[in-house]
């Protein structure tokens, strides 16, 4: 790691060791700057939201609007508190109710994949699932180039014993890890921005819309069970999940649903709480620019 990276590393561990009661004084002023002074990204957060609930009120809109901002600041805050938070706090800020469909299908001997979504906090979701699942616990991710922010998440979302794997090495290291039990976790409702990657279109949130195909591919051809992590923010620094199953095998060759029956999950629980997923992903981009991609439109 090079000097100026070691350096901010251990900057950045002294802000982790930072009470939680600072560290939202510090998210209250983080959102005044950023909504009020900076407006970070108020213009792709409004188009989102009012494609997506065009029976809401502008009114309604701007609650949601300002009470998402407000849940993104204390997203970083928490997700900086990663670094040096223990396990057994983190156990009772991100309680995991439910795991009786992992337990199913560990006692089968069956390894599973496990889809979360962008919604706060899933990084306490990925790390907290270290000692939540029944089983080992492995996570797809994709590295970033900023060799900094590359390693502390890495660093923090392997605190507790989960083993990551590079997104282009899924199926190097499946055939590797193969005789584990394990669930593999993937965050998957980002937009697939891979010119090379299968995308599947269908209906989400009142627009077309494109979700990455791969996660259904893999169950498919490793004939996993899929599972869905819903997470729900309880209060301020607490959450609770679940781990729902949403598909099982046997699948079809060309089944597509898994990322249908995500899709669905995913958009369930945006609508049960809308402040709490990401608004200011671009997660509608334009169509033209996947023309040399094989897209999948539902049936």
């Amino acid at each position: 790691m090079p000097p100026y990276c070691f350096a901010e590393m251990l900057f950045v561990r002294l802000l982790s060791s930072l009470p939680f009661w600072l560290l939202y004084a510090f998210s209250d002023f983080l959102f005044a700057v950023s909504y009020y002074l900076v407006r970070y990204r108020r213009k792709m957060v409004w188009k989102n939201l009012t494609n997506s609930f065009p029976e809401k009120t502008e009114k309604e809109l701007r609650k949601i609007e300002k009470q998402f901002y407000r849940n993104l600041c204390d997203y970083a805050v928490e997700m900086l508190k990663l670094l040096t938070i223990s396990k057994e706090e983190l156990g009772r800020r991100m309680r995991y109710t439910d795991v009786a469909a992992a337990e199913k299908f560990k006692a089968q001997g069956q390894s599973v994949f496990i889809l979360a979504s962008h919604h706060f906090n899933w990084e306490w979701l990925l790390v907290a699932a270290s000692f939540s699942y029944p089983f080992q616990s492995d996570f797809i991710y994709q590295p970033q180039h900023n060799q900094f922010f590359n390693r502390f998440s890495l660093l923090s979302r392997t605190r507790f014993g989960a083993f990551p794997i590079k997104r282009d090495e899924v199926a190097r290291v499946s055939v590797k890890r193969k005789d584990i039990l394990r669930g593999i976790a993937l965050v998957g409702d980002q937009y697939p921005g891979y010119k090379k990657d299968k995308k599947y279109s269908l209906q989400f949130l009142n627009q077309e819309t494109l979700f990455f195909f791969g996660a259904n591919q893999l169950a498919v051809i490793m004939q996993f069970p899929v599972l869905f992590a819903e997470i729900r923010k309880v209060k301020r620094g607490y959450y609770e999940a679940k781990l729902v199953e949403i598909a099982a095998p046997p699948y079809e060759k060309d089944s597509h649903v898994i990322v249908e029956q995500y899709a669905k999950a995913v958009e369930e629980l945006i609508r049960q709480d809308p402040t709490t997923w990401l608004w200011s992903h671009n997660r509608w981009k334009k169509r033209h620019l996947h023309q040399d991609t094989t897209i999948i439109k539902a049936s």
